[in-house]
């Protein structure tokens, strides 16, 4: 029989966390019991036999077993078979992995983890053993509904998960993310799952000395120590699906800005396209049009040409306007208003010409017509 070289104080307290809570029926399967120690044993590890505590000192799972199956009343008189029970619990335990999930909110800031009756002081992941020929996925949906009442079975991927292999046992956790944090959570299942809570992803342990925990929530590391071994990869999931995001977003903004810029050089080139066959038809009509128009100007002319109707200042104005539309009809001989500016000469046109009862696009045509026979003089 083992020294008790673990105090019984310690003892005590890995077995209420960890033994006593499990239930009646349940006390007679060793194997199972088993898994309960080997928390209790990861938790003293972890939270007992430290620097602060040199006196403790850790020990493997067979000692560590042993104390325990001497402390708690309804292991005691298994302890002349404990190399037995271990030997059946490592091989059930390489045997059977365990699946469940890590179940995010919408927007990737709080994870869901579950407290049992069991294990009342910590948190972990829901999750359990897979059943024979059960696959990975089915257990996952399967266990996290039992847990938490929540059906993940059209959210799981199941290439998306991290996975790790804790003391010989294979554990999976399928992420899920995009879940409604005023999501109501029922375990289905009776005394085996006290709480079903939000975490915030940011104040959970980086490992087991890690004290953020104990800063925002008032609750030390050790309450998360099944958690902690996921916890980083955890974080740089949520790190990596954000940045994707982020870049999708930049990229789609660039799309929509490039087709914008392609249909702004669309609308562009229609508009040029346009242009370019109203040019076609005001050249087609160039001629006919002018010539209409040039010649009723004439007629209405002729009546104010004569000097002793009109001051001087008007008659030189009309005749300057006559051999203006003489010069855009013919299209040949060159206007001969050296002694006069020319800008004065187009606007004596346009001021005319714009009264006329024609398009507006042929003005314009015709005003550059001038403009461009007046410069080249």
């Amino acid at each position: 029989m083992a020294e008790h070289l673990i105090p019984l104080d310690i003892l005590d307290d890995l077995s209420s966390r960890f033994i006593i809570n499990v239930p009646e029926e349940e006390r007679k399967d060793l194997v199972r019991i088993c898994f309960q120690i080997e928390l209790a044993h990861w938790f003293y590890l972890d939270f007992y036999c430290t620097e602060d505590n040199p006196k403790l000192k850790s020990c493997g799972m067979k000692e560590f077993a042993t104390h325990i199956f001497q402390h708690i009343p309804f292991l005691k008189p298994h302890v002349a078979h404990i190399d037995s029970v271990l030997e059946q619990w490592r091989e059930y335990k390489q045997n059977v992995p365990t699946f469940g999930a890590i179940v995010l909110n919408e927007d990737l800031t709080k994870v869901l983890l579950v407290q049992s009756y069991w294990a009342k002081s910590s948190w972990g992941f829901p999750k359990g053993k897979v059943n024979e020929d059960e696959d990975p996925s089915h257990c996952a949906v399967r266990e996290v509904l039992e847990e938490t009442g929540f059906d993940i079975s059209n959210l799981i991927d199941k290439n998306e998960y991290i996975e790790s292999t804790i003391n010989d046992q294979l554990v999976r956790l399928y992420i899920i993310s995009g879940v409604q944090k005023d999501t109501k959570f029922q375990p289905k299942t009776r005394k085996e799952i006290k709480n079903v809570e939000w975490f915030a992803l940011a104040d959970l342990p980086n490992n087991k000395k890690d004290m953020t925990p104990k800063v925002k929530m008032g609750v030390g590391p050790n309450a998360f120590f099944m958690v902690v071994p996921f916890v980083k990869r955890m974080k740089r999931w949520v790190q990596e699906r954000q940045n994707r995001e982020r870049n999708i977003g930049t990229n789609k903004r660039h799309r929509h800005k490039s087709l914008g810029d392609m249909e702004s050089i669309s609308k562009n080139k229609k508009q040029q396209q346009l242009i370019s066959q109203s040019v076609q038809i005001l050249k087609i009509l160039d001629h006919q049009l002018f010539h209409q128009c040039i010649i009723a100007k004439l007629h209405r002319m002729r009546g104010i040409l004569h000097p002793k109707t009109h001051s001087s200042a008007t008659f030189l104005e009309n005749q300057i306007l006559l051999f203006m539309l003489l010069n855009v009809m013919n299209f040949t001989t060159p206007i001969s208003i050296h002694n006069y500016p020319s800008e004065i000469a187009m606007l004596l046109f346009l001021k005319n010409f714009i009264t006329s009862k024609y398009q507006k696009e042929t003005l314009s045509h015709c005003y550059l017509a001038i403009q461009l026979r007046i410069c080249h003089q």
